[in-house]
């Protein structure tokens, strides 16, 4: 059994792909159950984003498997999936998880959302009793690899992010940003840092629109803004210079015919739209509306390129890093792995102990001499602690097997010489 890394993410597989894989949080529990007792395997976790859908699993799973499972349970087509995923293991998939804890497999190089979201992972596997010994393992790697990353690189300096990427083209598009408003749809972490991104920009003015209206308000508090609910947001578009919009809906949450209606109340004046979320909050054909600018999160990578260049350097430095925990993780494991030998080896000496032992006692109770008593026992563990290696090592002088007998030299420390 091993440690696999299966997944698709926004560099195999486009948006909408991903969209139709992804995994709404309330759905993350009974899905991780689900895979235990179809899969071959005893663990398991599932990181679900807009940017990535990926199993952490230990098991003994094929590529097949895995992809059957996932392609039953989203509804998509095998071979879709095929064209698209990859699966690492072993040491390449803990070294996988590594890089995607520390945001170096992330769209944006070391935004440090991926961490949390990934400790969430963690932790609803931990919940769900999917997550035992050896994933626990492989995050807690992670975790500290991520942690040296963060703290011995230069991986989380200039500010980049999804949402920084969004308020930088809203920059591009709006000359001033002071008399516009924006209108945020959804109170996640995303559109926390597109909030205090604008506010950092000095925007006109924020709505935030929320399913639960005392989320909105807790959010829209932070940041002078107006919050309302979800199902208010048609009365409220009109007013919206810019609109991003990620929630965890699956379905849209805004239409053609929504904007259409908004752009007439503004007589066409141009709209600014970003939909991060997957699957997608606005419906695609709002694209083709006139005075439209709709961008997705695939379209954020041109904005986002600038700004990677400033970190690849962190980037070459972290992947050092993240080679020597790697490293540690294998070492750690190959050492539990002889934890079972140990312990049969010790058992082994002492049950011939035991029986020696027990052997002399009878012989002193029966009046022998002490001194032979102990001779004897000293010979007759000799004897049988030096049976086993005896006649294997001749096997292995006999058959050449060399690497057996400078083994046992190393094992005893004995002089090669001789």
């Amino acid at each position: 059994m091993g440690i696999l890394a299966f997944g698709i993410n926004h560099t195999t597989a486009s948006v909408d792909l991903r969209g139709r894989v992804a995994f709404a949080p309330e759905m993350v529990v009974e899905s991780l159950q689900q895979a235990l007792e179809q899969l071959p395997g005893g663990e398991i976790a599932l990181l679900s984003t807009c940017n990535r859908t990926e199993i952490y699993f230990h098991g003994e799973a094929s590529d097949e498997q895995l992809l059957s499972w996932l392609s039953d349970c989203k509804g998509v087509a095998l071979e879709q999936l095929r064209n698209c995923y990859y699966c690492y293991r072993d040491q390449q998939a803990v070294r996988h998880i590594m890089c995607v804890a520390s945001g170096l497999d992330s769209l944006v190089l070391g935004e440090p959302q991926i961490f949390g979201q990934i400790k969430s992972a963690y932790a609803v596997g931990r919940e769900a009793g999917t997550v035992a010994t050896n994933l626990n393992q492989v995050f807690q790697s992670a975790f500290a690899a991520a942690k040296r990353v963060r703290s011995e690189t230069a991986i989380g300096q200039n500010p980049v992010s999804v949402a920084y990427a969004s308020v930088s083209l809203a920059e591009q598009i709006f000359a001033d940003l002071k008399d516009v408003h924006a209108l945020l749809i959804g109170a996640g972490e995303t559109i926390e840092l597109v909030a205090r991104h604008l506010r950092d920009k000095q925007v006109g003015s924020i709505t935030v629109a929320n399913r639960t209206l005392s989320r909105a308000q807790e959010l829209a508090a932070d940041f002078s803004a107006n919050a309302i609910l979800l199902s208010d947001i048609h009365d409220h578009l009109p007013q919206a210079d810019i609109v991003i919009s990620s929630t965890a809906s699956q379905l849209p949450v805004l239409g053609k015919g929504a904007v259409e209606s908004a752009l007439k109340k503004r007589r066409h004046k141009p709209m600014f739209m970003v939909d991060i979320a997957v699957p997608r909050d606005i419906e695609p054909e709002v694209e083709t509306l006139d005075d439209i600018y709709l961008y997705t999160v695939d379209d954020l990578q041109e904005v986002i390129q600038g700004n990677l260049r400033a970190r690849q350097t962190a980037a070459d430095v972290a992947q050092v890093i993240i080679d020597q925990e790697a490293d540690n993780w294998s070492r750690q494991q190959r050492s539990l792995a002889v934890v079972d030998t140990i312990r049969a080896f010790r058992d082994s000496v002492e049950k011939i102990r035991v029986e020696e032992v027990g052997k002399a006692l009878q012989s002193l109770q029966r009046g022998q001499d002490s001194e032979s008593v102990i001779e004897a026992l000293a010979r007759n563990l000799t004897n049988k602690l030096m049976h086993k290696p005896t006649t294997i090592l001749k096997q292995a002088s006999e058959e050449g097997r060399d690497d057996t007998i400078n083994a046992t030299q190393d094992l005893f420390g004995l002089d090669k010489k001789r």
